[in-house]
């Protein structure tokens, strides 16, 4: 008569509990003691018991079975990793591939090129599409006109007013230039009255006392055979 099958689960008895763990770890760690004989391998074991005890086994030294699968799981990752990296740019460039292909059958179409295998359905989405487009054009450049319009007017007001206080400010040096000219002018008259040293002085209203004075012996008159003998006059002549 068999054993009967034994159902894998916790063992609720603690006694049993026990008494199964103390045996299957007998077993387990006499069978890697075995595999690591027959087999030539380097096994490590490590176990701990339901209440914290630890029971392990190492073919030579279990740090030395530590470091050598930390570094060859480490490798491992790596690889794994490196694989699947690989694998997602792979993905990644046939998938941008087939929207490049699109993309280029799109545009030819949008040119007019490659319509010869589009139905009446396609070629009236492929003219709303255009359509659409050109709309989105016009908008645009509307837009761009409206605002250099606008920045052309404020500009044109800014010189506007520039030009306003530079008429300002010519018309004050004007006014400066002119107020100099009139202060110089009476600077010249009052220093040419002031430059004359004697005041003009005439006789009567019409000679200069100042003048040299010509005195001239007037001549004798010729006399006529019955007239009286003049007095000869001694006359004085001023120029």
């Amino acid at each position: 008569m068999g054993r009967g099958k034994i159902v894998i689960q916790r063992i609720d008895n603690s006694t049993s509990r026990q008494v199964t763990f103390s045996k299957r770890r007998n077993g387990l760690l006499k069978k890697a003691r075995e595999l690591s004989i027959l087999c030539d391998a380097e096994v490590g074991v490590i176990i701990f018991s339901s209440t914290g005890k630890l029971y392990d086994y190492a073919s030579t030294s279990m740090k030395f079975v530590i470091d050598r699968y930390n570094k060859l799981k480490e490798e491992q990752n790596q690889l794994l990793n490196a694989t699947s990296e690989v694998k997602f740019w792979q993905r990644e460039a046939a998938s941008l591939r087939k929207e490049l292909q699109h993309l280029q059958e799109t545009h030819r179409k949008l040119m007019g090129e490659e319509l010869s295998g589009l139905s009446i359905k396609d070629l009236q989405s492929l003219e709303s599409q255009l359509e659409m487009s050109l709309k989105g054009v016009r908008a645009r450049k509307e837009q761009n006109l409206s605002e250099e319009i606008k920045e052309l007017n404020r500009k044109g007001n800014l010189f506007y007013l520039e030009n306003l206080e530079l008429r300002k400010q010519v018309d004050i040096i004007h006014q400066e230039n002119a107020e100099l000219r009139k202060k110089v002018s009476g600077e010249k008259d009052l220093a040419a009255a002031n430059a004359s040293p004697h005041p003009s002085s005439t006789l009567g209203n019409k000679y200069d006392l100042h003048l040299p004075i010509n005195l001239e012996l007037s001549q004798p008159q010729p006399q006529d055979n019955g007239a009286a003998l003049r007095p000869t006059k001694l006359g004085l002549q001023l120029q």
